[in-house]
């Protein structure tokens, strides 16, 4: 398993979002983050299981913004 975290623009591209939808997955659909300092930083590995488990499940609206 890969220990790094990854940061906003990373976790971004790995689930190929746009960074702002990030932010807002983090406070509206508790995605999980850990913050160092001022950045919030991933596990890859935690990501892709709140991602399997329908964390990352939304309306319409968050995927036509995405496409925006």
């Amino acid at each position: 398993m890969e220990d790094r975290w990854l940061s906003v623009d990373e976790i971004a591209t790995h689930l190929g979002i746009k960074r702002d939808t990030v932010y807002k997955w983090i406070t509206e659909k508790r995605m999980p983050a850990h913050k160092v300092g001022r950045l919030w930083k991933f596990q890859k590995e935690e990501i892709n299981e709140w991602v399997r488990s329908g964390g990352a499940e939304g309306s319409q609206s968050d995927l036509s913004q995405e496409t925006n």
